[in-house]
C-alpha cells in the first residue's frame, strides 16, 4: 500500500485510472516513467492527466531533472514522485515541479508526517530567494 505526501501531509491514493507505460498510446489519462526516461520525447496529450516519474534510489536526484523538463513543457497536470524519496527531499521535489509524493508505508513508518510537514513550507526556505533578499538589502541599497 501507498501513501501520498502533499503540503497538507500524509493522504491516502486517490488516483484509480492505472498508468501506462511511456510509450503507450496517445489517449492513456496517466504515465509511468522511469528514472532515465527522456522527458524531451514524451508526448504531452491532452488527455494526459498524470505523470508518475520513479525514484529507484534516494540517491537518484534524474527525477528531478524531469520534473522540470516536464514543467518547463508546459506540462499543467497532475506530477507524482514515486518510490525512494526522503522528507529531506520534499522541498526540493515540490520546486522541481512535483505536486505530491508516493511512498511505500515502510518509509512513512520510519519518517513519520511531522518530519513531512517540517518540509511543507518550501517556497519559503530556499536558498534562492535568501540569496535574492540579501542582494536587495541594505548592502546592495549603499552602492
Amino acid at each position: 500500500m501507498s501513501v501520498l505526501v502533499t503540503d497538507t501531509g500524509f493522504t491516502a491514493d486517490d488516483w484509480t485510472q492505472g498508468y501506462c507505460e511511456d510509450s503507450a498510446a496517445n489517449d492513456c489519462r496517466a504515465v509511468d516513467l522511469a528514472s532515465d526516461a527522456d522527458a524531451h520525447a514524451l508526448t504531452l496529450t491532452p488527455a494526459l492527466e498524470m505523470i508518475r516519474v520513479d525514484f529507484p534510489s534516494f540517491a537518484d536526484g534524474r527525477g528531478f531533472t524531469i520534473a522540470r523538463v516536464l514543467r518547463l513543457r508546459g506540462y499543467k497536470g497532475r506530477l507524482r514522485a514515486r518510490g525512494h524519496v526522503l522528507a529531506d527531499q520534499y522541498a526540493m521535489a515540490r520546486r522541481a515541479g512535483f505536486d505530491e509524493v508516493e511512498i511505500d508505508e515502510d518509509l512513512a513508518a520510519r519518517q513519520p508526517e511531522d518530519q513531512w510537514l517540517a518540509r511543507a513550507d518550501w517556497q519559503a526556505h530556499d536558498y534562492q530567494s535568501r540569496l535574492r533578499g540579501a542582494a536587495s538589502g541594505p548592502a546592495t541599497a549603499a552602492k
